[in-house]
């Protein structure tokens, strides 16, 4: 029997018929569903070190389970001394199981890790995506606290297949993302 990640399995067992009988569905396929995680890491301070980005691209690579990519600069701006072509970001797109994997990893164990958390803030972006700012990337157990050199913050983004906020978030809350309780 193949491996199946435990989120994957309770999405179609729990989250496809609650979804279905939430939102009315007359099919399966109508069920929105998560696409795709894309982790992301703006670097300015690869500009004038170029041991930054290298070093980034070791914790995300570490962070996903997957390597990571250099996001590369499109053009110059002399303000901020930056050549086109020079690596400033860092990013890495999880797609099927890897995806499950690492939002049960997220949720489970690097959220909690945040000093004073008390939830996400529930704001979603008009088509049932989700980005979430993480402030510093050593609440994953992946990354050597003693090895880190700089702190930096990073995006993850869940794009769904939902057509609106409201689905998205009912797909969000029932995959286990800790959403705040807003009070009406």
């Amino acid at each position: 029997m193949a491996y199946t990640p435990t989120l994957k399995k309770k999405y179609s067992e729990e989250v496809i018929p609650a979804l279905k009988k939430e939102f009315d569905y007359t099919s399966v396929m109508q069920v929105p569903r998560l696409t795709k995680i894309v982790l992301n890491q703006g670097c300015g301070a690869a500009i004038a070190d170029k041991k930054i980005i290298e070093v980034a691209t070791e914790e995300m690579t570490l962070i996903a389970g997957q390597k990571a990519v250099q996001a590369k600069s499109k053009k110059d701006i002399s303000n901020f001394k930056l050549r086109k072509k020079v690596p400033i970001g860092v990013r890495v797109t999880l797609r099927r199981d890897r995806m499950y994997e690492f939002l049960e990893r997220l949720v489970n164990i690097s959220l909690p890790r945040i000093r004073d958390f008390k939830g996400i803030e529930p704001k979603l972006d008009g088509q049932g995506n989700y980005t979430l700012g993480i402030p510093e990337q050593i609440i994953f157990p992946e990354i050597n606290i003693d090895k880190v050199v700089k702190m930096n913050g990073m995006n993850i983004t869940f794009v769904t297949t939902a057509n609106t906020d409201e689905e998205g978030f009912a797909l969000l809350k029932q995959l286990g993302l800790p959403f705040k309780n807003l009070k009406k």
